[in-house]
Formats: structure tokens, sequence, C-alpha cells
């Protein structure tokens, strides 16, 4: 008999902790300064309606609506991840409406970016390149800066007319800037291609094999942006300076489509590069033909600087 007593006892003292505490969150829950507020804006609402959606006004409560409450998107806190709740009354049913909180539209916005932008073999962070990492202050890149930032400004929401030729000494940044404007590009709805030139060069020999050359080629030419980085540091041959970029370049050239180049040759020595294939063969007048196609597609912008590599 006592056992059974003594778990009562036990019984009715948990019920009685249990129901302070529901009073408490209850009282906590309807007096908070949020849920008052939405009461006054709305009237009709019930005690007794208050009453059976306790547990979702408990909810709402608890819940970050400006991302007060959490340290990051990732570590939100909310119980959808990215979302905050709104209250929804219907007659007299209360209701949680989740809306987009700032850091996921933000996220969406970054990636849906970052979507317009394909690379072939480029590190993530030439990828995350802003202007605002770029610095303006260092004189020996302010001149590449001032282009660069005064191209961007004069971008409207088409296609710009020409692209922009980097070229300076190994490790200045050049691939940086070319991230920048691919980002900036992408902010604008325009999607780039941003491509390594000497892996383009194994790209295009390996496709031969799987017969999808012909495929990518035609992707590069009609690319709405095509950035060919490092241009003349590849071991190329003849057939590809003249069949595959030739060919690109050409058809991009006959339809105004932009193409941006970073390299550690002016034009002039790039002409140099391009003349002797890995064969040894000189060929000036196909040179001066692809440089030719470079001058028409774009303005050259000189980077200088200290090595950022070293």
């Amino acid at each position: 008999m006592e056992p059974i007593q003594r778990s009562l006892r036990n019984w009715m003292k948990d019920h009685k902790e249990f129901q302070k505490r529901m009073n408490h969150m209850q009282e906590e829950v309807l007096q908070s300064p949020e849920i008052e507020a939405w009461k006054k804006e709305h009237p009709s609402v019930t005690e007794e309606s208050l009453q059976k959606h306790l547990i979702k006004l408990y909810e709402y409560k608890t819940q970050s609506k400006n991302c007060e409450k959490c340290p990051s998107r990732d570590e939100c806190i909310n119980m959808l991840p990215g979302y905050v709740p709104r209250i929804e009354l219907e007659g007299q049913e209360i209701k949680l409406a989740y809306d987009k909180c700032a850091r996921q539209r933000q996220h969406e916005q970054q990636e849906k970016q970052q979507s317009l932008i394909k690379s072939l073999h480029i590190p993530r962070e030439i990828l995350e390149a802003t202007l605002n990492r770029i610095d303006p202050h260092d004189p020996s890149r302010s001149n590449a800066v001032k282009q660069t930032i005064q191209y961007i400004q004069d971008l409207g929401d088409e296609l710009p007319s020409k692209g922009l030729y980097f070229h300076g000494p190994f490790g200045v940044g050049k691939t940086f800037f070319l991230g920048a404007i691919a980002n900036e590009l992408s902010a604008k709805g325009i999607p780039s291609m941003l491509i390594y030139m000497p892996e383009f060069v194994r790209e295009i020999k390996a496709s031969i094999k799987d017969d999808s050359m012909s495929e990518k080629i035609q992707a590069f030419k009609e690319t709405p942006v095509l950035m060919l980085d490092d241009i003349g540091a590849e071991s190329q041959s003849a057939w590809f300076r003249d069949e595959i970029l030739g060919s690109i370049l050409q058809y991009r050239m006959m339809e105004r489509l932009p193409v941006f180049f970073s390299s550690n040759y002016s034009m002039e020595d790039l002409e140099k590069v391009m003349m002797t294939s890995n064969r040894g063969d000189v060929e000036k007048v196909k040179a001066q033909r692809i440089t030719e196609r470079i001058r028409q597609l774009s303005r050259t912008v000189v980077v200088n600087g200290e090595n950022r590599r070293s």
C-alpha cells in the first residue's frame, strides 16, 4: 500500500511541477512584447484561441526573427534554418508561416551568381574574388585598378563590346582581376567562362578521345563572356593555335562577344611566343593573326607590383 501512496504523491508533485512550468511558459509567451504587439494588431483573437495555440506562439517567440540569435546562416537556430516565422490568423486558427531571412536570400543570390561563372581549373580563391579586395592604394597597381573599376562602372546590363588584356610580371594578381570582373558581371546576370590556358590545351587534347571536342569548342565560342587566363604559358602546337584558339577568337570577333585575357607577355612579346610552335616551326603571319584578333577583342591593361605569391 505504501508504494502506491508514494507513487501517488510523486505523481501529484510532478503534476504540480508540470503545471507550474506550463503556467510560467504561458505567462512568459503571452506577456512577451512581440506577442502583445501581435494581439493588439489582431483584437478579434480570443483567449481560448491563444490557449489552444500556445505551442505555436511559443515556437514563434523563441525563434530568431532578424538573424539576431544566429551566429551565421549555417548556425541558424530556427526550426527551418534560413527561414523566419510569421504569425497568421485565419478565423480563430493561429498558424505559422515561414519566410526566407536576409542571410538566406543573400546566400541564394551568391549561389545564383556563382552558378553564372563556369571555370576550368581555376582556384576557388579566384572565383571568390571581389573588387573591394583589390588594394586601390597600391601605387604599382593603381592604374590597373583604376581602369578595371572604370570598366565595371561603364558596364550596363548588356554584354560589353570588348574585354581587357591584363599583362605584367608573374604573381602580380592578373588572374585575381579576372575573377573580380567575373563576379561583377554575374551580379548583373551576365554569365562568363574562366579558363586556365595550359589546362585548356590539355582538355582539348583529351576530348579528342571521347569525341567531345566540337561540343567544347562550341561552348567556348558561344559563352557570353570568355576569360583566358595565362595565355602564352601553354605549350601549344600550330594546330591548337590556328584551328582551336584562332577559330574561337575569330567567331567571337565576328559575333562581337568579349574576351578577357591575362598574360605574362605584352601583346608584342605574345606575338613572338605564338610564332614558334612546340615543334620549333616559326610562322610569323599566323601569330600576327592571333594577336590581331586579341587586339580587336580587348583593351590592354598593364599590371605591375610585387610578386604576391612569393
